[in-house]
Protein backbone atom coordinates (compact mmCIF):
# COMPACT_ATOMS: atom_id res chain seq x y z
CA UNK A 1 0.00 0.00 0.00
CA UNK A 2 2.81 2.93 0.64
CA UNK A 3 4.41 1.71 -2.61
CA UNK A 4 0.92 2.10 -4.66
CA UNK A 5 1.47 6.46 -3.01
CA UNK A 6 4.94 6.61 -4.16
CA UNK A 7 4.92 8.88 -7.26
CA UNK A 8 6.10 7.98 -10.61
CA UNK A 9 9.07 10.23 -10.92
CA UNK A 10 12.59 9.27 -12.19
CA UNK A 11 15.68 11.30 -12.07
CA UNK A 12 18.87 10.70 -13.98
CA UNK A 13 21.83 12.55 -15.98
CA UNK A 14 20.95 13.66 -19.06
CA UNK A 15 24.03 15.63 -19.88
CA UNK A 16 27.16 12.59 -21.38
CA UNK A 17 30.50 12.68 -19.96
CA UNK A 18 33.00 14.56 -21.28
CA UNK A 19 36.85 13.39 -20.97
CA UNK A 20 38.53 15.68 -23.20
CA UNK A 21 36.72 18.52 -22.26
CA UNK A 22 39.70 20.52 -21.98
CA UNK A 23 40.12 20.21 -25.52
CA UNK A 24 36.36 21.02 -26.29
CA UNK A 25 35.09 23.52 -24.54
CA UNK A 26 31.97 24.84 -26.48
CA UNK A 27 30.56 21.76 -26.28
CA UNK A 28 29.58 22.60 -22.78
CA UNK A 29 30.49 26.41 -23.09
CA UNK A 30 28.65 28.91 -25.59
CA UNK A 31 31.21 31.70 -24.96
CA UNK A 32 34.44 29.45 -25.80
CA UNK A 33 33.31 30.05 -29.43
CA UNK A 34 36.53 31.39 -31.26
CA UNK A 35 39.33 30.97 -28.49
CA UNK A 36 42.67 31.89 -29.72
CA UNK A 37 41.16 33.77 -32.95
CA UNK A 38 41.02 30.13 -34.30
CA UNK A 39 38.31 28.79 -36.67
CA UNK A 40 37.57 25.23 -35.32
CA UNK A 41 36.48 22.33 -36.26
CA UNK A 42 35.65 19.11 -33.82
CA UNK A 43 35.09 15.90 -33.53
CA UNK A 44 34.23 13.26 -30.21
CA UNK A 45 33.03 9.88 -30.19
CA UNK A 46 32.94 8.32 -26.78
CA UNK A 47 31.95 4.77 -25.60
CA UNK A 48 31.34 4.56 -22.16
CA UNK A 49 31.30 0.92 -20.42
CA UNK A 50 31.69 -1.14 -23.29
CA UNK A 51 30.66 -4.69 -22.86
CA UNK A 52 27.53 -3.78 -21.10
CA UNK A 53 24.33 -4.39 -23.53
CA UNK A 54 22.95 -0.60 -23.79
CA UNK A 55 25.68 1.53 -22.19
CA UNK A 56 25.59 4.45 -23.45
CA UNK A 57 27.38 6.11 -26.73
CA UNK A 58 28.00 9.49 -27.47
CA UNK A 59 29.42 11.99 -30.99
CA UNK A 60 29.92 15.31 -30.75
CA UNK A 61 30.28 17.69 -33.42
CA UNK A 62 31.17 21.47 -32.86
CA UNK A 63 32.30 24.55 -35.28
CA UNK A 64 33.46 28.11 -33.97
CA UNK A 65 34.81 30.72 -36.11
CA UNK A 66 35.58 34.54 -34.98
CA UNK A 67 35.23 37.33 -37.21
CA UNK A 68 35.25 41.60 -36.83
CA UNK A 69 32.44 43.65 -36.67
CA UNK A 70 34.65 47.06 -37.46
CA UNK A 71 37.30 46.89 -34.19
CA UNK A 72 35.15 44.45 -32.24
CA UNK A 73 35.80 40.90 -32.34
CA UNK A 74 32.89 38.18 -32.15
CA UNK A 75 32.41 34.61 -33.02
CA UNK A 76 29.90 32.03 -33.87
CA UNK A 77 29.41 28.30 -34.44
CA UNK A 78 27.05 25.47 -33.89
CA UNK A 79 27.30 22.04 -31.74
CA UNK A 80 25.85 18.95 -32.39
CA UNK A 81 25.43 15.80 -30.51
CA UNK A 82 23.78 12.11 -30.74
CA UNK A 83 23.90 10.34 -27.55
CA UNK A 84 22.10 6.92 -26.95
CA UNK A 85 22.22 4.69 -24.22
CA UNK A 86 20.02 1.52 -23.58
CA UNK A 87 16.30 2.21 -25.14
CA UNK A 88 16.71 5.98 -25.41
CA UNK A 89 18.41 8.52 -27.54
CA UNK A 90 18.12 12.26 -27.87
CA UNK A 91 19.97 15.02 -30.22
CA UNK A 92 20.41 18.14 -29.75
CA UNK A 93 21.00 20.95 -32.13
CA UNK A 94 22.33 24.70 -30.93
CA UNK A 95 23.81 27.86 -32.38
CA UNK A 96 25.99 29.66 -30.70
CA UNK A 97 27.42 33.19 -30.70
CA UNK A 98 30.01 35.55 -28.18
CA UNK A 99 31.39 38.59 -27.73
CA UNK A 100 35.11 38.79 -27.49
CA UNK A 101 36.65 41.75 -25.16
CA UNK A 102 40.01 42.12 -24.88
CA UNK A 103 41.46 42.61 -20.81
CA UNK A 104 44.94 41.94 -19.69
CA UNK A 105 46.70 39.43 -21.95
CA UNK A 106 43.59 37.59 -23.08
CA UNK A 107 39.81 37.68 -24.08
CA UNK A 108 37.07 38.10 -21.97
CA UNK A 109 33.87 36.12 -23.67
CA UNK A 110 30.38 35.92 -22.78
CA UNK A 111 27.80 33.69 -24.91
CA UNK A 112 24.30 32.45 -25.67
CA UNK A 113 23.29 29.40 -27.35
CA UNK A 114 19.81 28.49 -28.91
CA UNK A 115 18.61 24.89 -29.99
CA UNK A 116 16.25 22.26 -29.65
CA UNK A 117 16.50 18.90 -28.07
CA UNK A 118 14.50 15.67 -30.00
CA UNK A 119 14.51 12.61 -27.19
CA UNK A 120 13.97 9.10 -28.40
CA UNK A 121 12.25 6.06 -26.71
CA UNK A 122 12.46 2.90 -28.59
CA UNK A 123 9.13 1.66 -26.57
CA UNK A 124 9.27 -1.23 -29.13
CA UNK A 125 12.20 -2.61 -27.98
CA UNK A 126 10.99 -3.37 -25.10
CA UNK A 127 10.68 -7.33 -24.22
CA UNK A 128 8.63 -8.09 -21.03
CA UNK A 129 8.11 -11.91 -22.30
CA UNK A 130 10.68 -13.16 -20.45
CA UNK A 131 8.96 -12.69 -17.00
CA UNK A 132 5.99 -15.11 -17.97
CA UNK A 133 2.17 -14.66 -16.84
CA UNK A 134 1.54 -14.28 -13.43
CA UNK A 135 -1.19 -12.14 -10.95
CA UNK A 136 1.84 -9.81 -10.38
CA UNK A 137 3.00 -8.99 -14.03
CA UNK A 138 2.05 -9.41 -17.61
CA UNK A 139 3.94 -9.60 -21.01
CA UNK A 140 2.40 -6.23 -21.88
CA UNK A 141 2.45 -3.15 -19.97
CA UNK A 142 -0.24 0.29 -20.97
CA UNK A 143 2.38 2.54 -19.17
CA UNK A 144 5.36 1.55 -22.08
CA UNK A 145 4.53 3.35 -25.31
CA UNK A 146 3.90 0.25 -27.85
CA UNK A 147 6.15 2.06 -30.47
CA UNK A 148 8.73 4.49 -30.79
CA UNK A 149 7.86 7.58 -28.60
CA UNK A 150 9.77 10.93 -29.18
CA UNK A 151 9.64 14.76 -28.26
CA UNK A 152 10.98 18.10 -29.14
CA UNK A 153 11.64 21.06 -27.03
CA UNK A 154 13.52 24.37 -27.27
CA UNK A 155 16.60 24.58 -25.25
CA UNK A 156 19.36 27.85 -23.99
CA UNK A 157 22.34 28.29 -22.58
CA UNK A 158 24.42 31.37 -21.45
CA UNK A 159 28.33 31.25 -20.60
CA UNK A 160 31.05 33.61 -19.50
CA UNK A 161 35.16 32.27 -20.53
CA UNK A 162 38.35 33.75 -20.64
CA UNK A 163 41.44 32.84 -21.75
CA UNK A 164 44.77 33.92 -22.16
CA UNK A 165 48.40 31.73 -23.66
CA UNK A 166 48.96 30.42 -20.17
CA UNK A 167 45.44 29.92 -18.29
CA UNK A 168 41.96 29.25 -19.12
CA UNK A 169 38.73 29.47 -16.90
CA UNK A 170 34.91 29.52 -17.41
CA UNK A 171 31.67 28.88 -16.35
CA UNK A 172 28.64 28.47 -18.11
CA UNK A 173 24.70 27.29 -17.47
CA UNK A 174 22.93 24.81 -19.85
CA UNK A 175 19.30 23.75 -20.01
CA UNK A 176 18.69 27.49 -18.94
CA UNK A 177 14.75 27.12 -19.97
CA UNK A 178 14.34 24.15 -18.04
CA UNK A 179 13.21 22.33 -21.30
CA UNK A 180 10.16 19.92 -21.00
CA UNK A 181 9.98 16.92 -23.91
CA UNK A 182 6.09 15.75 -24.63
CA UNK A 183 6.78 11.93 -25.34
CA UNK A 184 4.09 11.10 -27.77
CA UNK A 185 3.14 8.00 -30.10
CA UNK A 186 0.98 7.46 -33.08
CA UNK A 187 -0.72 4.98 -31.16
CA UNK A 188 -1.14 6.45 -27.52
CA UNK A 189 -3.48 9.02 -26.64
CA UNK A 190 -1.60 9.86 -23.80
CA UNK A 191 2.36 10.41 -23.25
CA UNK A 192 4.83 10.93 -20.87
CA UNK A 193 7.01 13.87 -20.01
CA UNK A 194 11.09 14.60 -20.01
CA UNK A 195 11.76 17.27 -18.04
CA UNK A 196 15.44 18.64 -18.18
CA UNK A 197 17.09 20.31 -15.42
CA UNK A 198 19.57 23.51 -16.12
CA UNK A 199 23.59 22.15 -15.59
CA UNK A 200 25.73 24.17 -14.44
CA UNK A 201 29.59 23.89 -15.55
CA UNK A 202 33.10 25.37 -13.96
CA UNK A 203 36.17 24.60 -15.73
CA UNK A 204 39.82 26.03 -15.74
CA UNK A 205 43.15 25.16 -16.08
CA UNK A 206 46.98 26.72 -16.53
CA UNK A 207 50.08 25.94 -18.29
CA UNK A 208 53.21 25.60 -16.40
CA UNK A 209 56.06 25.96 -18.45
CA UNK A 210 59.26 24.19 -16.75
CA UNK A 211 62.55 27.01 -16.69
CA UNK A 212 65.24 24.40 -16.88
CA UNK A 213 63.70 22.65 -19.81
CA UNK A 214 61.15 24.92 -21.87
CA UNK A 215 60.09 21.58 -24.16
CA UNK A 216 58.11 20.34 -21.55
CA UNK A 217 55.03 22.39 -19.99
CA UNK A 218 52.42 20.71 -17.30
CA UNK A 219 48.78 21.63 -17.54
CA UNK A 220 46.66 20.76 -14.41
CA UNK A 221 42.60 21.26 -15.12
CA UNK A 222 39.77 20.93 -13.09
CA UNK A 223 35.87 20.46 -14.93
CA UNK A 224 32.75 20.28 -12.56
CA UNK A 225 29.30 19.77 -13.44
CA UNK A 226 26.22 19.85 -11.40
CA UNK A 227 22.79 20.40 -11.57
CA UNK A 228 22.45 21.20 -7.62
CA UNK A 229 21.06 17.80 -6.53
CA UNK A 230 24.19 15.57 -7.79
CA UNK A 231 27.64 16.84 -8.95
CA UNK A 232 30.58 15.29 -11.12
CA UNK A 233 34.09 16.31 -10.45
CA UNK A 234 37.20 16.02 -12.71
CA UNK A 235 41.10 16.63 -12.33
CA UNK A 236 43.43 16.29 -14.79
CA UNK A 237 46.90 16.60 -15.21
CA UNK A 238 48.76 16.69 -18.68
CA UNK A 239 52.58 16.50 -19.49
CA UNK A 240 53.47 18.76 -23.02
CA UNK A 241 56.65 18.67 -25.36
CA UNK A 242 57.34 20.42 -27.46
CA UNK A 243 53.49 21.69 -27.84
CA UNK A 244 53.22 18.87 -30.41
CA UNK A 245 52.61 15.74 -28.05
CA UNK A 246 50.49 15.59 -24.76
CA UNK A 247 49.88 12.31 -22.51
CA UNK A 248 48.46 12.36 -19.07
CA UNK A 249 46.22 11.13 -16.27
CA UNK A 250 42.55 12.50 -14.89
CA UNK A 251 40.20 11.21 -11.99
CA UNK A 252 36.51 11.71 -11.60
CA UNK A 253 35.43 11.49 -8.21
CA UNK A 254 34.07 8.32 -7.29
CA UNK A 255 34.00 7.27 -10.60
CA UNK A 256 36.53 6.41 -13.21
CA UNK A 257 40.47 6.95 -13.39
CA UNK A 258 42.01 7.76 -17.33
CA UNK A 259 44.93 7.71 -19.52
CA UNK A 260 44.77 10.39 -22.22
CA UNK A 261 47.04 10.76 -25.20
CA UNK A 262 47.22 13.31 -27.76
CA UNK A 263 49.46 14.28 -30.65
CA UNK A 264 49.70 17.36 -33.06
CA UNK A 265 49.76 15.46 -36.36
CA UNK A 266 50.35 18.53 -39.04
CA UNK A 267 50.27 22.36 -37.72
CA UNK A 268 46.84 22.82 -36.29
CA UNK A 269 45.59 19.40 -37.04
CA UNK A 270 45.04 17.33 -33.37
CA UNK A 271 44.52 13.72 -32.27
CA UNK A 272 43.39 12.50 -28.80
CA UNK A 273 41.93 9.51 -27.05
CA UNK A 274 40.98 8.66 -23.91
CA UNK A 275 41.08 4.98 -21.88
CA UNK A 276 38.91 5.14 -18.43
CA UNK A 277 38.49 2.63 -16.22
CA UNK A 278 35.70 2.44 -14.08
CA UNK A 279 36.54 2.70 -9.56
CA UNK A 280 33.01 0.93 -8.81
CA UNK A 281 32.09 -2.51 -9.56
CA UNK A 282 31.19 -1.39 -12.83
CA UNK A 283 34.77 -2.38 -13.17
CA UNK A 284 34.01 -5.93 -12.72
CA UNK A 285 31.40 -5.78 -15.72
CA UNK A 286 33.02 -3.30 -18.09
CA UNK A 287 35.86 -3.48 -20.27
CA UNK A 288 36.41 0.21 -19.87
CA UNK A 289 35.25 3.18 -21.95
CA UNK A 290 37.11 5.04 -24.69
CA UNK A 291 37.09 8.36 -26.10
CA UNK A 292 38.40 9.14 -29.63
CA UNK A 293 38.88 13.18 -30.23
CA UNK A 294 39.97 14.50 -33.35
CA UNK A 295 40.17 18.61 -33.98
CA UNK A 296 41.57 20.92 -36.99
CA UNK A 297 42.26 24.87 -36.32
CA UNK A 298 43.43 27.63 -38.23
CA UNK A 299 44.17 31.29 -37.50
CA UNK A 300 42.17 33.50 -40.30
CA UNK A 301 42.19 36.85 -38.53
CA UNK A 302 45.79 37.08 -38.69
CA UNK A 303 46.41 40.36 -41.18
CA UNK A 304 47.51 39.45 -44.52
CA UNK A 305 51.02 40.29 -45.94
CA UNK A 306 50.83 43.50 -48.26
CA UNK A 307 54.20 44.18 -49.22
CA UNK A 308 55.29 42.88 -52.72
CA UNK A 309 59.01 42.49 -54.20
CA UNK A 310 60.08 42.68 -57.50
CA UNK A 311 62.88 41.97 -58.89
CA UNK A 312 65.92 44.77 -59.68
CA UNK A 313 65.88 43.55 -63.03
CA UNK A 314 62.36 45.30 -63.90
CA UNK A 315 62.45 48.43 -61.85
Amino acid sequence: MLLLLCGGVSRAQFDPQIGHYMYLATAYNPAAAGEGDLMKVSGMHRMQFTGIKGAPMSTYFTFSSPFLIGKTKHAAGVRFLNDSYGLWSNQTFHVQYAYRHKIGKGYLSAGIELGFLNVKFSGDSVNLSQLGESEYHSESDPVIPAGEASGMTFDMGLGVYYSTSRWWAGISYTHLTQPKAELTTQSAAEGSELKMRGVLYAHGGYKFVIRNNKDFALIPSAFLMSDFRSWDLNLSLMTEFKERYRWGLSYRVAANVAVLLGVEIVSGLNLGYTYELPTSKLLLESYGSHEVYLSYGFDILRPRRTNRYKSIRYL
